[in-house]
């Protein structure tokens, strides 16, 4: 199989090309950031508070549904046809999302920005596992990192810039330069020799997984909120999801290429990287979609300095990112992603202790020690995962990875987001003041916006106190799911 790069690569000039996937890294870093940085300030605008997550979700849900099929097309097509669309699609996407007039409306553009999205990071990230050897891969993949502390420093400090001077819809349109220079350079600069081999699309399973994940995704967000956890509605969506999984893992069996290569998880280190992916997807959605939030909702600080508290995850995920791929030649797989499972731990637990008063270098803080979790982690992986497959699984295997992290991020962004919803209600329920009554989560617009001092001083004592509690249901939620994470990686055996 190496001889299929080493071919390949005589026509590719490698450098040119590792600039252009770190644009395209570059690019999906920033849009890490950069929209929950805005977020506040859409609601501020466009009104919605109660379909807050449904702007994370949406984006989500596409991109985990479609991130396994790049993956397999391009170890059928090739990683350059399939990472250009993948990028149109997200420019697309990007480009109406500037121009959105309501909630909803933006929700629907972000459906088609995750759709593109699902290439970018798995798409790119394998082409650097083709492009380079087993022995450079862990340095290579550890310097591309660097990528996302750039992009932090940049991309939330530049969104709070946008947001308070300019307009939060150049948040958006800030992806279209970078997206198309990634296309220039690939286009004159990547050359594959791929042997084209009959496609076998696993459509069926895309289908199921789609009506499993946005069930379950509706049941968690509106759950407790629009309709009783003990209800009809309820009781018909948790049949739809059983249904639909158990039709799913069935499909997935018998597929000839299936959407889910479960053939993959039967190696240990595998199984638990994917698995950890996950928990670790919930705990980043958990931080960088309701931070900015709680910065600026309940501290009172502007969208500059929210940007900054998420900036510092970004930085600890690069310089973990970099001495992982050190570490992981010294110390070994299972000691490295054990060190991470702490600083997780250490990162969502400062999250559930902090409060009002800590103040937004405490929220930096945490974050950081997030990002040198998340960073020792997800290098670990891909680098043990990509030296553990053959090239022509190595698309499909990449994908699967990143895959379970978008899963956990999607059906964080639910979750999280159902947790916040409840707990606000709740809470506003919960009050006797009679000027209270008339107050819906929907308020919290206003609480993040201008508009604030429309509120009394009693009224917006309240929601913001009750915009605290809430969010510190959420962070419980992240803290025990970094306990889950450190719990299974604990399970890698000493030689993994």
């Amino acid at each position: 199989m190496e001889a299929t790069v080493s071919k390949a690569s005589k026509t590719t000039k490698r450098s040119l090309v590792l600039i252009a996937v770190i644009l395209a890294m570059f690019m999906g870093a920033v849009e890490a950031t950069i929209v929950s940085t805005a977020m506040p300030a859409i609601v501020a605008d466009l009104g919605g508070f109660s379909l807050y997550s449904w702007v994370f979700s949406a984006y989500l849900l596409m991109n985990a549904a479609t991130v396994l099929i790049y993956g397999k097309l391009s170890d059928i097509y090739g990683r350059k046809p399939m990472l250009i669309t993948g990028i149109v699609l997200f420019l697309i996407g990007s480009f109406l999302c500037g121009f959105a007039g309501s909630m909803e409306q933006l929700i629907i553009f972000r459906l088609l920005q995750g759709l593109g999205a699902g290439a970018v990071m798995p798409v790119a990230t394998t082409i650097v596992g083709d492009l380079y050897t087993k022995e450079e891969r862990a340095k290579v993949q550890g310097y591309l990192a660097s990528v996302w502390g750039i992009s932090a420093v940049m991309g939330p400090a530049l969104g709070g810039l946008l947001v308070e001077h300019v307009s939060w819809r150049y948040v958006f349109w800030l992806n279209l330069p970078l997206g198309l220079l990634t296309i220039a350079g690939l286009i004159f600069f990547l050359h594959e020799k791929i042997e084209k081999k009959k496609p076998a699309i696993d459509y069926a399973g895309t289908m199921l997984f789609l009506v499993t994940i946005s069930s379950l995704m509706y049941l968690l967000v509106e759950g407790g909120v629009q309709f009783a956890w003990l209800s009809t509605p309820a009781a018909l969506l948790i049949v739809v999801i059983a249904v639909a999984l158990s039709l799913f893992i069935w499909q997935e069996q018998r597929a000839t290429e299936p959407m889910m290569p479960f053939q993959l998880w039967k190696v240990r280190s595998i199984l638990i990287a994917n698995i950890v992916s996950f928990t670790t997807g919930v705990i980043l959605i958990g931080v960088s979609s309701f931070l900015p939030t709680y910065v600026q909702g309940v501290m009172g600080e502007n969208a500059t300095i929210a940007g900054f508290t998420l900036t510092a995850m970004s930085i600890g995920w690069p310089l973990a990112s970099t001495l992982s791929g050190r570490l992981l030649l010294s110390i070994g797989y299972r000691q490295t992603t054990i060190i991470g499972g702490i600083a997780l731990i250490i990162g969502s637990g400062m999250f559930l202790l902090m409060t009002k008063e800590s103040g937004p270098l405490w929220a930096a803080g945490s974050s950081f020690f997030t990002g040198v979790g998340m960073g020792l982690t997800s290098t670990a992986f891909i680098v043990s995962i990509q030296s553990s497959v053959e090239w022509e699984q190595r698309g499909a295997a990449t994908a699967a990875n990143m895959f379970m992290r978008n899963l956990g991020n999607t059906v964080g962004a639910a979750l999280l987001g159902g947790v916040l919803n409840n707990q606000l209600q709740a809470y506003l329920s919960s009050q006797s003041e009679e000027s209270v009554q008339t107050l819906s989560l929907d308020s919290i617009n206003q609480l993040l916006g201008d508009g604030q001092s429309g509120f009394s001083a009693e009224v917006r004592h309240l929601l913001t106190e009750g915009l605290a509690a809430s969010l510190h249901s959420v962070y419980f939620v992240v803290f025990l799911f970094a306990i889950v994470s450190f719990a299974f990686l604990l399970l890698l055996k000493k030689n993994d």
